[in-house]
Formats: C-alpha cells, sequence, structure tokens
C-alpha cells in the first residue's frame, strides 16, 4: 500500500511509515467497537415499536397505542420504555471511568476485549428476558460493554494510525457505528413480523458483533504507546516497525519513550487533568459531547421508527423510513473519511452546522403547520419530513458524529490520555442517558418545538466552532500542545506556565 516519507512541515519532522494492510486490518476489527454500538443504538427504537415487546413489557404503552385517542406526540410518553433504552447509557457513564484504569494498566486490546465480554452476556440477557427486571439488568450490562469499547477503540486507532490518515482511520469507528444502525434496522423491518419471538432475534443478533469484537481481539496488536506505557519497549519497537512496515522508526519510537517517560512521573492523571494547562483539552472534549448529542441525532435514531409513527407511518413503513435514513447514514459518514484529512475538522463541522440546521427548522415548521394532536400528515409532507430527516442525518454523519470521537483522541498528551478520553466517552454517555430518557417525554410537551430547541443549539454549535475549536488536521498527537494549543488565540494563555506549571511541565523540566 501507500508510503510516506521524512517531511518537514513549520519546521517539525513528519515520521517515515508506509500505510500497511496491516494496520488497515488492525483498524477495521477493532472499529467492530462501534458496530456493537451502532446496533443497539438502532435496535431499540425498532423494538420499542414493536406490539409483541411493548405487550410483554409495556402494557400501559401498548394500550394507549391501540386503544386510546391519545395526542400524536404522547403515545410513547412513558418513563418505563425510556429506561429500556437510557439505562445503557447510565451504566457506560460509570464503566468509561473504570476503562480508563483498565486502558493503563492493561492495554487497548484487553479493554476491547472485556468490552466484548460485557457485551455478550447482556445480549443473552435481554434476548431471553421474562420480566422487566432481566431486561434492565441486560441493558446495565450492554452500557458497560458500551463504556470500556468507546474508550478503547478510538483510542487504539488514533494511537496505531500515521498521522497523516489517523482522522480517516478514526472514523472507521464511526462508520461502523452508521453501519450497525443500518442492519439494525434492516434486521427490525424483518422480525416486526415474526411473532411473537422476533424482538427476541433483534436482541439476540447484537451478540454477533461483539463475537467478531472478542476474537478480532486476540488477533490484533496492541499500540506501541500502550507496550511503551507499560514497560514493554523492546515489544513496542519491534510493533511500531511492524505497524508502519519500515525498520527505520527510531524517531517516533524516541518521541513515543520520551512522552511515557514523562507520563509515567504523573501519579495522578485526574488530578492533573484539573490542572490549568489541561483546561483547553478537556473542554473540547467534553463540549464536543454535548454538542454532538444536542444536535438531537441521537433522539432520531433511538427513536425513528416511533417518530415516524408519530407522524402517520404505519409500522412497516416506519421501519422502511428507519432503514432509508441508516442508509444515507452510512454513505455520508464515508464522506468523512475521505474529506476530513483533506478538508480538515472545522470546515466539515461549519459546513454540516448550517445544513443541519435549515433541515431541523423546515421540519419543525412542517409538523407545527400540519401535524396535530390526531391527526396524520398527508403523504406528501410525510415524504418531505424523511427527505429533510435525510438530509439532517448525511450533515451529521459526515461532521459531528466522527469527529465528536476523533478529537477528543487525538488532543490529550499521554500522560492524560486515558483519563481525559474518559471524561469525554463518560460525557457522552450521559448526554445521550439525558436524551434517550427525556426526549419522548419532551416531544409530548414540546411537540413541533423540540426540533426548534434542537436548532438553537446547532446555531451555539456552529459558534463554538468557529471561534474556540482549533484545526488538528495532519498534527501528530504528542506535539498537539506545542503546535496547536500554544499557537491557538485564545487557549494560549492556558499553556503559560509562569505560577501554573503542572506537574508534567516539572517532570519535563527535570528530564531535560
Amino acid at each position: 500500500m501507500g508510503g510516506f516519507g521524512t517531511s518537514t512541515t513549520a519546521g517539525h519532522v513528519e515520521f517515515e511509515g508506509k500505510i500497511t494492510r496491516y494496520v488497515v486490518l488492525c483498524s477495521i476489527v477493532a472499529a467492530t467497537g462501534g458496530l456493537m454500538f451502532g446496533y443497539d443504538i438502532g435496535i431499540s427504537g425498532g423494538v420499542t415499536a414493536m406490539d409483541d415487546f411493548l405487550e410483554k413489557f409495556f402494557h400501559e404503552v401498548y394500550v394507549k397505542k391501540h386503544e386510546v385517542k391519545e395526542s400524536n406526540y404522547c403515545k410513547y410518553d412513558n418513563q418505563g420504555l425510556q429506561l429500556f433504552t437510557s439505562s445503557l447509557y447510565l451504566a457506560a457513564i460509570v464503566a468509561s471511568f473504570f476503562a480508563s484504569k483498565v486502558c493503563t494498566n492493561y492495554g487497548r486490546r484487553f479493554t476491547m476485549r472485556s468490552a466484548s465480554l460485557f457485551f455478550l452476556l447482556g445480549v443473552a440477557l435481554d434476548a431471553g428476558a421474562m420480566n422487566l427486571p432481566m431486561l434492565i439488568i441486560g441493558r446495565i450490562l450492554l452500557g458497560m460493554g458500551v463504556g470500556f469499547a468507546n474508550h478503547a477503540v478510538p483510542l487504539f486507532l488514533s494511537e496505531i494510525a500515521p498521522v497523516r490518515i489517523r482522522g480517516g482511520l478514526n472514523i472507521l469507528f464511526q462508520l461502523q457505528v452508521t453501519i450497525g444502525i443500518f442492519i439494525a434496522n434492516i434486521v427490525n423491518y424483518f422480525t416486526s413480523n415474526l411473532h411473537p419471538w422476533g424482538w427476541r432475534l433483534s436482541l439476540g443478533l447484537a451478540g454477533v458483533p461483539a463475537s467478531i469484537l472478542c476474537i478480532g481481539s486476540l488477533l490484533i496488536t496492541e499500540t506501541p504507546t500502550s507496550l511503551i506505557e507499560r514497560q514493554k519497549k523492546d515489544e513496542g519497537l519491534e510493533t511500531l516497525k511492524k505497524i508502519r512496515g519500515i525498520d527505520n522508526v527510531n524517531a517516533e519510537f524516541e518521541e513515543l519513550v520520551h512522552a511515557s517517560e514523562m507520563a509515567s512521573q504523573v501519579k495522578r492523571p485526574f488530578r492533573n487533568l484539573m490542572k490549568r494547562n489541561s483546561r483547553p483539552q478537556l473542554i473540547i472534549a467534553i463540549a464536543m459531547q454535548v454538542f454532538q448529542q444536542f444536535t438531537g441525532i441521537n433522539a432520531i435514531m433511538f427513536y425513528s421508527p416511533v417518530l415516524f409513527q408519530t407522524m402517520g407511518f404505519k409500522n412497516d413503513a416506519s421501519l422502511l423510513s428507519a432503514v432509508i435514513t441508516g442508509l444515507v447514514n452510512v454513505f455520508s459518514t464515508i464522506v468523512a473519511v475521505v474529506l476530513v484529512d483533506k478538508v480538515g475538522r472545522r470546515v466539515l463541522l461549519l459546513q454540516a452546522c448550517a445544513q443541519m440546521l435549515i433541515a431541523q427548522t423546515i421540519i419543525g415548521g412542517i409538523l407545527a403547520a400540519k401535524l396535530h394532536d390526531l391527526n396524520s400528515l398527508d403523504r406528501g409532507w410525510a415524504l418531505a419530513v424523511v427527505v429533510l430527516v435525510c438530509i439532517y442525518v448525511s450533515g451529521f454523519a459526515w461532521s459531528w458524529g466522527p469527529l465528536g470521537w476523533l478529537i477528543p483522541s487525538e488532543t490529550f498528551p499521554l500522560e492524560t490520555r486515558t483519563a481525559g478520553y474518559a471524561f469525554a466517552v463518560s460525557s457522552n454517555m450521559f448526554m445521550t442517558f439525558l436524551i434517550a430518557q427525556a426526549f419522548l417525554s419532551t416531544l409530548c410537551h414540546m411537540k413541533a418545538g423540540i426540533f426548534f430547541f434542537f436548532a438553537v443549539w446547532i446555531v451555539i454549535m456552529a459558534l463554538f466552532t468557529l471561534f474556540l475549536l482549533p484545526e488538528t488536521k495532519g498534527v501528530p498527537i504528542d506535539e498537539m500542545t506545542e503546535r496547536v494549543w500554544k499557537q491557538h488565540k485564545y487557549w494560549k494563555r492556558f499553556m503559560d506556565d509562569d505560577g501554573n506549571q503542572t506537574e508534567l511541565s516539572k517532570v519535563e523540566n527535570q528530564l531535560s
């Protein structure tokens, strides 16, 4: 495969190496963690729209759906039903902090394997659930798997990738998420007609991507960064040669060792993360997660079949519409893989804000004008909403979806990387929990206004990106502080060590 030599950019030497098939293979296998996550996102919304599932676990919702003349916006307003979806993300919040320790002490590969095992246990409980507590415990175990996988996989991808394609390889995670959602929507479309056990098959098939990740984690390499971090320098050097496809990796190896030596002196990474010098990376990481969720994407992805039923689509038609949006999601994420290392992160984010804002505003306007409590949308208007949802989803899929995971994974220095990313993952899971737990109730109370609510957030996101988000395209991970944060017109003030010297800064001075 292609290669690149040594070159100098702005006085900095780029490391030699090839884009090896082995790196691509390892990245695809690791990114299966995203497939696992995406399948669960897609399957939850479809299952909660199935009558057999509702009748068994949420009889009140089943009755409201079929026998009570309830507002279109309130048919599915039930805290227990929302807890089925959101309990996973509550568990993932806690799991992400444990994953940080496991990732540091035992490696990225072991953490991914642990994620798959938690997930498989959760799948077994959910697919065989006989009552609501069994169902919720299964969701909690799935959440632990998601917390571990979402922590380890993006770190693995960022650390194993050559710098010039780091963005593209990292987005493989989000691409697999979108593929998982798409597959789940197709599965739901077919299993919805398998009575009364179709929902069990939908939930049980989540074990397929988890099994792939479990087996794959035994076959792929550990990242050189993790090996060096755990004092396996010789193995780290050999692994670096293998993934770069050349023997001359001394410059990159020495930088990794130097970063590891400094990081090893930092005994309290979570405390160090609270220091002034770490504030820019931490704020950016958390903000990206908050904004990713307040685009409103998971409100649509979790509940798209429910949402389309609200608009008057029948069960099969609503699931088919969800399949269409899932397909748009996949192809649009491929756009991000191709463009992110060419045009940069900021361009994709800003363009998508404009696209999503227009789509959300028009959807809100159509629903406010045409969909009232007890009517259905005319066919033409309903199809227009589906098209607008696709436009909205495509914008998210090549911007805030993948970049919400990419940017936090590449901006933290090694000494706070796993701790910082734990905050990013837990923030994402917390915001996802809030959206999942509150969306159906909010839809009931705000009705079409919920789309205007998300539109306001998109304006805030655009302003944040314009003024506070630095460009990280083409910058080696361990040079982010010097080349990004210390050069940014706002964040550079936090990099001043006078009177605010971090633990790492003192160590670096001692080593030099």
